[in-house]
Parts: C-alpha cells; sequence; structure tokens
C-alpha cells in the first residue's frame, strides 16, 4: 500500500496509511485532545491482517478497532443515534454507573440524541473513569450538525454549549492527563464552526481519496469474493489505473452493478459509469467536457499547437515536471480559445472538467463546494481542468460585500493552484477575452505561468485553413469550389465562430431544399445576409490586451508585432475609457 509504515501498537505489528500514523503520532504525543477527521470518511479502509490479506471496514470500526482497538472505553454520537459504544459491555457499564450517579435520571437522557444531555453526563462518566486510568475515546460522526459554520450571533443557544464544550475539552489538562480523546469526523472542514477548526488546540487530519495501489487491493478482494467481472484482456490492475478520482464505495457500486447485469467490466463501461459517478459526487459542481477531437481539428494558431503538441509529448513521457502550472488562453471572442483546450485534452488522453458555479447565497456553503471540488481534483489526477470566463469566475482578492467569502475562496484557489506538488497532474487552463481583469495572483509565475494568445485569421492562407477544419469539424457534405473567390468577394473580418455560424446557415438553406450538400451559391447567400456583430471598440480592446499579455512574439500578428509597449498601454486606457469603462 502506498505512503505506509509499520509501527508497533502495544505488541501489535500493525500498517497504517499516512493519515493514520499522522493521527498515530498526534495522539501518543499527548498534546491535543480533540481530532478533526476530514476528506473520504464515507469509504471503506483497508486493514491489513495477516500478511498479503486485507479486510475492508468502515471508519468508525476502523479508528475504533484498527487505532484504539486497545482503549477501554470507544464511544460513539451522532445527532441521529445518540450515545452508542463500540460494545455491549461498555454500554452496560456505562448505564449501571451513570443510574447509579443520576438515580432520578431518566435512563434515556444517558443516550439522548439531544447533544446538551448527552455531552454533559458523557464528560461525568468520563471524569469519573479518568482515576481509573481507563483510556477513552468519543467519536462524533456528522460534526457539522453538532457546531456547524457559521457567525456566533447566528447559532442557537444548544450550538454555542456545543462549540463552547467541544473548545474547552479541546485544551482540558484533566483530558490531556485522563487519555480522553474526542474524534470529529466530517467530510468538509468548511461546514465546521471556523473558530473551531481555527484553534490552536485542534489537529487536522484528512484521509484522502484512495490512490491506484489501495484501488487494486479492493478491485482484488471483490475477484477472490468472486463479485467482480473484468472484460478480456483487463485485470484489476488496468481497471485500478482508469478509475482515478472513484473511492472504494465508488467501485463496489461500479463492480456491483456490472455483476447484477452480468455485463463484464469494459473501459467504456467504467468511462461512463466514472463520469456519472463524479459529477454526482461533485453535487453538478464539476462537469466533464466530452471531446472527440484533437489538436489537427484547430486551423491556424501554429504556435500555440505547437506549444501544445509537446506539453502532449512531455506527459506520454512522463516527464510531468517540465510542464507549466497552468495555461492562460488569451484572445477576441469567437477565437476558439474552449475548442483549442479541449482538442488538447483530446491530444493527451487525460479527462477534462470544466468549473460550474460553486457559489451559494448561504454562508459556509461556497467554501464547502469548494473544499469538495478541489478534493476531487486531487484525486482525479491527472485532469485537465478548464475555467471559461475566468476574469469573471474567479474574481480577486479585493471584493466586498459578501462578508469576506470571495477573499477566501479567491486565496483558497490560488493557493491550490501554485501548489506544485500537483504540476502536470492538474493542468490548468485559465480562458478570457479580457486577461488584464485577472489579478496577477492567478497569472504569475509557478500558477497560470504559460500565456497563450489566439487572434482572428488574418492572411487568406490562414482564412482558407480555417474554412477547410470547420468543414471538417462540422462534417459538411460540400461541393468542391474555389473559396477564395468568395472570401475576397467578402473582405470583413470575421472570427472563426462567425464563420462557423455561416456555414451552419448554408447547411440550413441546404436542408430547406432536401440536399444533403452544401453548394457554393448556400454559402455565398450566407455570407452575403451575414452581418457581423458590431461592436468595434470592445474587440480592439480584447486584441491590444491578448498581446499584451503575449509572452511570445511569434504569437502575436504581424500589425501589432512592432508597436511600442508604452503606445500599447495608452491605447488600451483609450479603448476603456470610450466604452466607459474605469481603468
Amino acid at each position: 500500500m502506498a505512503e505506509q509504515l509499520i509501527v508497533k501498537n502495544l505488541g501489535f505489528i500493525k500498517i497504517l496509511p499516512a493519515w493514520a500514523q499522522e493521527l498515530s503520532y498526534k495522539y501518543c504525543s499527548k498534546t491535543a485532545n480533540l481530532y478533526l477527521i476530514h476528506g473520504n470518511i464515507r469509504d471503506f479502509l483497508p486493514h491489513k491482517m495477516n500478511e498479503g490479506e486485507f479486510i475492508f471496514v468502515r471508519i468508525q470500526e476502523y479508528i475504533a478497532e484498527v487505532l484504539f482497538g486497545n482503549r477501554d472505553i470507544i464511544a460513539f454520537y451522532d445527532r441521529s443515534s445518540g450515545v452508542t459504544f463500540c460494545t455491549k459491555e461498555m454500554a452496560r457499564d456505562y448505564q449501571k454507573t451513570m443510574t447509579a450517579r443520576f438515580p432520578d435520571v431518566d435512563v434515556s437522557d444517558f443516550v439522548s440524541t439531544d447533544p446538551e444531555k448527552s455531552f454533559y453526563y458523557l464528560e461525568k462518566y468520563f471524569l469519573m473513569n479518568i482515576p481509573e486510568k481507563r483510556r477513552i475515546v468519543l467519536i462524533i460522526d456528522y460534526a457539522e450538525t453538532v457546531v456547524p459554520a457559521s457567525d456566533i450571533a447566528r447559532l442557537t443557544e444548544e450550538d454555542r454549549y456545543c462549540l463552547v464544550t467541544l473548545n474547552r475539552w479541546s485544551h482540558d489538562p484533566v483530558f490531556t492527563k485522563g487519555d480522553v480523546s474526542v474524534l470529529l469526523l466530517t467530510e468538509n472542514l468548511a461546514d465546521l464552526s471556523p473558530r473551531l477548526v481555527g484553534s490552536p488546540s485542534t489537529v487536522k487530519v484528512s484521509i484522502p481519496i484512495p490512490d491506484q495501489d489501495v484501488r487494486e487491493q479492493f478491485l482484488t478482494f471483490l475477484e477472490k469474493q468472486g463479485t467482480l467481472l473484468l472484460d478480456r484482456g483487463l485485470d484489476c490492475r488496468r481497471v485500478a489505473a482508469v478509475t482515478s478520482g472513484l473511492n472504494l464505495m465508488n467501485l463496489n457500486r461500479l463492480a456491483s452493478e456490472s455483476y447484477q447485469e452480468d455485463m463484464p467490466l469494459s473501459l467504456e463501461y467504467i468511462r461512463q459509469k466514472k463520469k456519472e459517478i463524479i459529477e454526482n459526487e461533485a453535487a453538478g459542481l464539476l462537469e466533464f467536457m466530452e471531446t472527440n477531437h484533437d489538436l489537427s481539428y484547430v486551423s491556424g494558431h501554429d504556435f500555440v499547437k505547437k506549444r501544445f503538441k509537446n506539453a502532449a509529448r512531455a506527459i506520454k513521457q512522463g516527464r510531468l515536471d517540465v510542464l507549466p502550472m497552468g495555461y492562460l488562453i488569451a484572445g477576441p471572442v469567437g477565437t476558439g480559445k474552449s475548442f483549442m483546450v479541449s482538442a488538447f485534452a483530446g491530444e493527451i488522453g487525460i479527462p477534462m472538467v470544466k468549473f460550474r458555479n460553486f457559489r451559494s447565497k448561504w454562508q459556509g456553503v461556497t467554501e464547502s463546494n469548494l473544499e469538495k471540488v478541489l478534493n476531487i481534483l486531487k484525486a482525479m489526477a491527472p485532469v485537465a481542468v478548464m475555467i471559461d470566463e475566468a476574469d469573471a469566475f474567479l474574481g480577486d482578492r479585493d471584493q466586498e460585500g459578501d462578508s469576506g467569502t470571495s477573499n477566501r475562496v479567491f486565496a483558497q484557489i490560488a493557493s491550490f493552484m501554485g501548489n506544485t506538488e500537483y504540476r502536470g497532474k492538474i493542468i490548468w487552463f485559465l480562458i478570457t477575452c479580457r486577461p488584464d481583469l485577472i489579478p496577477i495572483d492567478l497569472k504569475r509565475q509557478g500558477r497560470a505561468e504559460e500565456h497563450l494568445a489566439l487572434f482572428y485569421p488574418e492572411t487568406e492562407a490562414e482564412k482558407i485553413a480555417l474554412f477547410d477544419t470547420l468543414v471538417r469539424k462540422l462534417d459538411l457534405s460540400i461541393r468542391k469550389f474555389p473559396i477564395t473567390d468568395v472570401l475576397r468577394r467578402f473582405k470583413y473580418e470575421f472570427s472563426g465562430a462567425d464563420l462557423e455560424a455561416v456555414l451552419i446557415r448554408a447547411k440550413f438553406r441546404a436542408a430547406m431544399d432536401e440536399r444533403t450538400f452544401v453548394t457554393r451559391e448556400d454559402v455565398e447567400e450566407a455570407m452575403a445576409d451575414f452581418v457581423p456583430p458590431a461592436y468595434p471598440y470592445e474587440i480592439e480592446l480584447q486584441n491590444l490586451v491578448a498581446v499584451l499579455e503575449c509572452t511570445s512574439k511569434e504569437m502575436v500578428p504581424k500589425r501589432f508585432q512592432n508597436l511600442d509597449r508604452t503606445k500599447l498601454v495608452r491605447d488600451i486606457r483609450e479603448l476603456k475609457s470610450l466604452i466607459g469603462e474605469r481603468d
């Protein structure tokens, strides 16, 4: 298993994953009482019993039996079940002790779902057992329902009681000396009270989505049980390699559905199910970008295509260390920026996802959504991430009016993008027609460090190549004719999106004549009728800011190559003034 260490725990030899090692070390240091366990907590966890043999258990059982199996008292609490214990003997001892201590109290109060009652009596019970040197663990599941993320002023009296109680327990020297540990389980730290999360008295431990080795072990486990059907040519190792981003619960579901349908797992079946599962796990916050195109479908932009092809070759050679952390793709509207990025994803054969709106009007939900999305991206690696209209989507550090949520979100994204641990594994593509509006924090070196720009076709050869590419992309049946004559007749500057719209109209004309092919007359009539959108100042501004952002002269159209940078900045300011935009 990846990232494991053999540790000796009171005479037992155990192999622990990295997160469990961290928890064990913190516990053994005797410096904390309160632990926040977050991340992939609704999953199976592998526990090695004998050499080469694994069993897979839920997190409550893993923590109680594997990590704290030698403890004298292990109690559980959640708002649905109230107080329960690891064994019947522990439960009987609690009832007996508390009934003797509080004879006038209804026994149901000792195990109540009401945290005010449960925490009060549990604390009394713990204090009674500390002199006997009985080691105690309390595991509180669905902790976000006990100490939710909210301002103090908005908390209910019950929530305030829980927050104060847990904070007090976290640094209570009696609990520390008496070996009392409290573990809070939650999927997202952002769902918990920031006062508790930010307290120096709490230890935070993240459980990651399982890596390829763990997935392979689980698939082997299912195969031995006879519940895994694999298509010819596939084995557990291959399936584990193509299921990045899925946890073991997901894998179990995938295998079970395949088994029930009597349909062996194939690569296509896995691809479809993986897309469905991850989009569901992301709760609509991520969208898979399906692409059937590679860079051969992109016309012009030779410099950018060359950069992307070199990056694709580096990925296929495993040289992730030479790749940029991310790309900034600029250029005026209609130049095919999004299509270029999706074609790159098709070139390298890795999944591409697109950020959807993760913001919410409810406090704490936005941060929770973002935390969930970033955890999924880490698990899916390698993955490409497209953020369209990045200047509007990402915001900046200085936004106001939402209690600092936008500032925190921006800082979280910037920090994640700059983590070099994910170089070549999570490739960011920030797409925008206004790169000047993207904060320097995101487009500096170490984040979106490669700045590329796309422009409208200028030469006749570029326009002809664009026409031929669009015919192929749209799968048009077209009668061959010299397109040069048509382009010379209509001399206006058009984008790829404009020309694509003309060809769609030409195809529509053919369909109305009940023809399956497009003629020269169809194209000429559609082009003569087409009126390109008229916003010259905006287009020119988008051209100039893209030129200013370029990191290579070779990308820049000839008419812009010899522009003095000072004059360029001055022209940009004048254009902004003309369209009523503040600089």
